[in-house]
């Protein structure tokens, strides 16, 4: 799994351990319950989100509810689209905002990977086999509603079992957007510390020993990536 031994000659050798090993931990989490959806629940959205571009390993498999399915697809392709009023009106009509957002957090990684896959003209990895088991249903005790459109965790509340989110209350809202779902978050800073920087290294305005680009160089694909993908922020 992620081996990546098919990779073009031209990356060979050149694919960081970190980045396998992220990759291979979120396969990994991908398959296990979460807190809103089970193992086949979480792997039917992934599927979802290579469903929207035509490139699932199988078809709908009638596991999903379907606005679980448009919302996978409306992440994937036509992001801009999304507003108050649709995740209310998702939330009064079966699919909460803490569904939502577990399945936001997967959808969004399974995308970077699978895009990872596809720069370096590989076949995508084959989804997980689910792992039986019931979501916790986990919900953090200290929520605000003072940003977007779903409950976040405020920056003063990474306290009790959200202490490891960020420290002396500081952080930014793109980290809290996924802490309804605080395991989101923390899949999406294991995956992007590895594909991007971590935490630690935003600090870093010059650059990482085991990283070929200088930050300013990663800055300005990161910043061309967002404006193509028409990223709020």
């Amino acid at each position: 799994m992620f081996d990546y031994a098919d990779a073009p000659e031209t990356f060979a050798g050149a694919i960081r351990e970190d980045i396998k090993a992220a990759h291979r931990r979120f396969w990994e989490r991908l398959a296990q319950p979460g807190c809103w959806w089970n193992g086949a629940e979480r792997v039917a959205i992934a599927r979802e989100s290579r469903n929207a571009l035509g490139e699932a390993d199988s078809d709908t498999d009638g596991s999903l509810p379907p606005r679980a399915i448009d919302a996978a697809h409306t992440i994937i392709l036509n992001q801009a689209s999304i507003s108050r009023a649709w995740v209310e009106d998702n939330a009064a009509n079966g699919l909460s905002k803490e569904a939502y957002v577990e399945l936001v957090g997967i959808v969004v990684a399974v995308f970077s990977i699978d895009e990872f896959h596809r720069a370096l003209g590989l076949p995508l990895e084959p989804l997980p086999v689910p792992v039986p088991g019931n979501p916790s249903g986990y919900r953090p005790a200290h929520l605000a509603e003072d940003i977007g459109f779903v409950p976040t965790v405020p920056p003063d509340g990474a306290v009790g079992n959200e202490a490891d989110l960020w420290q002396q209350g500081r952080t930014a809202n793109v980290v809290r957007a996924l802490t309804l779902v605080p395991d989101a978050l923390r899949d999406w800073r294991d995956l992007g510390g590895a594909q991007y920087l971590s935490f630690e290294a935003m600090g870093n305005f010059v650059g990482l020993p085991d990283r070929t680009l200088n930050r300013m160089q990663a800055e300005l694909i990161a910043g061309r990536v967002s404006a193509v993908n028409e990223c709020f922020y």
